[in-house]
């Protein structure tokens, strides 16, 4: 490591030091763009008239299992959901796509990394041509300052997408059409999340959570990095540095968006939770960033026809930080409580995966994310700024119907249930 990049200062955060790098030069990041199929292409394009695999010396490719046709008139389509990967450094990246078919009528969900929801069935018409923008936080496991965050296996194997070297895209729906992918650099502010397992990206159907279905709602100009992880407590999220890499990026005018409680009750106290969950947020605050407190969301625990709260103190704890310190709150576990309870101790299953009261399904993430949105609306009017044209405001007590919900299941099924109750 150079002279410079050793250079850093420490911030003391309960039980541990983090050391955080002055900025160091580096190299701009190339554009990367894509077209589909024969004909010319301008500069600095590179056509894909074949489904090759993704390899590190070709730097772009298709996923294994990937069953595309690439049509002469520019269109890369197929009958079920396909990957296509980019290696790229770790950073924010636009991603800006051309969506369509001229010979027929297409229905393009798009999702990143580790099943982020990006763009949510988007439909041309025979002949019509959609571009749709995004953007999409990729990093990997090293640390700045030297170290590298502790990843569990299953951060090695099921979820390492999650970490590698490469953005990775989902084309689903029941007939996705993309004809051209461009990839830039972002410098956007970024929207941090860090969490447990009813907020990180879970890896396979039919788990999910809010973290992950929360880029939908965003316009193209905020990313959202989401280091949240199944199980985590604060404690065990700071001793794997989980913390230390947020801190290491986080930049002023970034968010960070925090929500535990779900693990933190099985080991230490409410006082002691709201006190390092003080720390993680002076360390926020000092770096600029602006951040968020969210209550947990409530376990689906009925009696009687109502909700009750199987957390104890630990809501209130966030509410009572909340107000000491003037940060902006999101009570998930009040809005939680009107979406369970507006469906009753029977419908509120179609919320959860089956036999699960705890984790949800894509539906019930998906209602969760709009909660979080509309306490972003009221708590953060900077970033509310940011959301997508299209978001509309959501009542809990008035969820979506569940037959009306489109969002398609992404290939790949797990028995596994996440870390953590």
């Amino acid at each position: 490591m150079n002279p410079i990049a050793r250079q850093c200062w420490l911030v003391a955060i309960g039980v541990g030091l983090v050391c955080l790098p002055q900025a160091v030069a580096q190299e701009p990041t190339p554009s990367r763009k894509f077209r589909f199929g024969a004909g010319p292409v301008e500069r600095g394009v590179e056509r894909i008239t074949e489904a090759k695999l993704y390899s590190r010396e070709a730097g772009f490719g298709f996923e294994p299992g990937a069953k595309v046709q690439l049509r002469d008139d520019g269109v890369c389509t197929a009958d079920k959901p396909f990957y296509f990967s980019v290696a790229l450094p770790e950073g924010n990246y636009n991603v800006t796509l051309k969506l369509g078919d001229p010979t027929s009528t297409s229905t393009t969900t798009v999702k990143a990394e580790m099943r982020r929801l990006m763009l949510e069935n988007v439909v041309t018409a025979k002949g019509q041509f959609e571009t749709r923008s995004f953007v999409v936080n990729i990093r990997t496991s090293k640390i700045k300052t030297g170290g590298e965050v502790r990843l569990k296996d299953r951060e090695k194997t099921s979820e390492k997408w999650t970490w590698d070297e490469k953005l990775t895209l989902e084309f689903n729906g029941s007939r996705p059409c993309v004809c051209g992918i461009d990839i830039v650099p972002a410098n956007v502010p970024t929207v941090y999340i860090l969490g447990d397992s009813t907020v990180c990206d879970q890896p396979s159907e039919p788990y999910a959570s809010w973290g992950q279905m929360l880029p939908r709602f965003f316009g193209p100009g905020v990313a959202v990095a989401n280091y949240a992880q199944s199980g985590e407590s604060l404690r065990s999220t700071l001793s794997a540095k989980r913390l230390e890499k947020v801190l290491s990026m986080v930049q002023k005018g970034d968010y960070l968006l925090m929500q535990f409680g779900h693990n933190d009750m099985k080991s230490v106290t409410a006082e002691a939770y709201k006190f390092d969950l003080k720390r993680f947020a002076d360390d926020a605050t000092k770096l600029g960033a602006s951040v968020v407190l969210i209550t947990p969301m409530h376990r689906r625990t009925f009696r009687d026809q109502k909700l009750t709260n199987s957390l104890k103190d630990f809501p209130d704890a966030v509410r009572s930080l909340a107000k000491g310190q003037n940060l902006p709150l999101i009570d998930l576990h009040a809005m939680s409580e009107a979406l369970y309870e507006s469906l009753g101790p029977d419908k509120s299953g179609v919320l959860f995966k089956t036999g699960d009261g705890t984790h949800h399904n894509n539906y019930g993430a998906y209602q969760l994310a709009k909660c979080v949105v509309k306490g972003i609306r009221t708590q953060t009017p900077d970033l509310a700024k940011l959301l997508a044209d299209d978001v509309q405001p959501y009542d809990p007590a008035k969820p979506d119907p569940v037959e009306k919900f489109a969002v398609p299941s992404s290939p790949g099924v797990t028995a596994v249930p996440p870390d953590g109750k």
